[in-house]
């Protein structure tokens, strides 16, 4: 039978929960504060449904108390309980990081039931001050980051009151940095995206430095510095021409497998996805059903798929057992197995770097012709953004665009997208202007 004590506006209930080894009575107690907007009867009522709730916990073993236990050995359980039984990899450790670097430093001795809004907010805001970064630049934490931090713990105190360890979420109440304006997304224009896609046909000079070589004899001899012409693999040219005709993110693309693609329908089937954990690359189901979708690409692009599949066959013959490579992956590392998903990232930037280098060095273009040929310092993440700014801007209905990029719903697309509206709002405004216009003059 619970014991029942009223504390001014709150109450104190406590059950008996057996005896521990010394014979010593074990009793948990809780505390519960009724809404202060609800009338007496009403507060009656959910008083008792806590007793009946809590009492019946304990009985179970699943009652934990969080005036005994630290925010530190409630976040342990819920990382194992909650979050690796239940999000991905990926999501584990930013967790795991988040909590071991930022989170418990700060409030992880504070007993679970003591933290209030104040404390987190004032986490918050010690995480905007100069010093907070961990990567040893000036200033703190942006709002978009903390904002982050926030929905993370909120989460996790979600998860406490729900295991009827608290009564209440502090994070609802506390005061979090507000987030500035999204940031605005890179992207090619159709004119740079041209431009793109003919430097991954160009070849580039590379400076190989003095070295020594052996000749036919066996006898050494030096070779001086010299200057040779490199161009881009074919497979990073398919890369990217999959990454801008399909929008497809960077893990969807460099898990596909031969498998995947439909040649005879012009399909990609878009059912994986690869991210790097702790140094271990994961391939798992995509996040949301949405995600699984199949992309039609233009006929270029399977044009050097399929040049690509027969110069891999090829390669492949002639690396006999050395080639270790399971699940024929379209994009591979030089024995075969699946290309880290960091490694295009890094092609990418190179490609730019050495379109850029090429058009400051070419003599014969005016100031002019080499800002326009300039290509903007984008990210790999850039060419989706992209596709789906140049798909939108043509007037693409919202709803194909969102089912190639894998939303749930088109608002998202348009929401983050709202930029490549900007062109068809113009046309919009000139066709009212000339169909108005035309009716004034009659």
């Amino acid at each position: 039978m619970a014991n029942i004590t009223k504390r001014g506006n709150s109450y104190k209930i406590t059950v008996s929960n057996g005896y521990d080894i010394t014979g010593k009575q074990i009793r948990e107690s809780a505390t519960f504060t009724p809404d202060p907007s609800m009338t007496a009867k009403q507060q009656e009522k959910a008083l008792n449904k806590f007793v009946i709730e809590f009492e019946e916990s304990v009985k179970n073993g699943k009652y934990l108390d969080g005036e005994k236990m630290t925010v530190k050995d409630f976040a342990e359980r819920w990382m194992k309980e909650y979050v690796n039984v239940n999000l991905a990899p990926r999501t584990q450790e930013k967790y795991s990081w988040t909590l071991e670097k930022v989170i418990l430093p700060q409030i992880g001795h504070l007993k679970l039931s003591k933290v209030t809004p104040l404390h987190l907010t004032s986490l918050y805001n010690r995480l905007t001050e100069d010093g907070a970064r961990m990567d040893g630049k000036e200033g703190g934490l942006s709002p978009n980051t903390i904002q982050k931090y926030h929905v993370m713990l909120s989460g996790m105190f979600k998860a406490a009151t729900q295991w009827m360890i608290l009564d209440s979420n502090p994070c609802q109440r506390a005061v979090v940095p507000k987030v500035k304006q999204k940031q605005e997304i890179k992207f090619f224009t159709d004119e740079q995206a041209l431009i793109f896609l003919q430097a991954l046909d160009e070849e580039y000079p590379r400076t190989i430095k003095g070295h020594t070589r052996i000749d036919d004899t066996g006898k050494p001899y030096q070779v001086s510095d010299y200057i040779e012409k490199q161009s881009i693999e074919l497979q990073f040219k398919v890369y990217f021409y999959v990454a801008l005709y399909s929008g497809a993110r960077r893990g969807e693309i460099v898990s596909l497998t031969w498998q995947d693609i439909d040649f005879s329908n012009r399909l990609i089937d878009i059912n994986k996805t690869a991210s790097s954990v702790k140094g271990r690359v994961i391939v798992k189901q995509p996040k949301t059903l949405t995600s699984n979708r199949k992309i039609v690409l233009p006929d270029i692009v399977l044009k050097l798929l399929r040049q690509h599949r027969k110069e891999q066959i090829e390669y492949r013959f002639s690396l006999g057992d050395k080639w270790i490579g399971e699940g024929d992956y379209v994009f591979t590392q030089w024995n075969g197995k699946m290309m880290d998903p960091s490694t295009p990232y890094q092609k990418f930037k190179r490609v730019l770097e050495l379109h850029n280098k090429k058009i400051l060095a070419d003599d014969a273009l005016s100031a002019k012709q080499k800002e326009e040929n300039l290509l903007p310092d984008i990210s790999l993440h850039g060419l989706r953004h992209t596709s789906a700014t140049l798909l939108l801007s043509e007037k693409m209905d919202p709803v194909t665009v969102a089912n190639r990029l894998g939303h749930a719903k088109a608002s998202t697309t348009l929401d983050i997208y709202a930029h490549a509206l900007e062109k068809n709002d113009k046309a919009a405004s000139d066709t009212l202007d000339h169909l108005l216009t035309r009716k004034q003059a009659r």
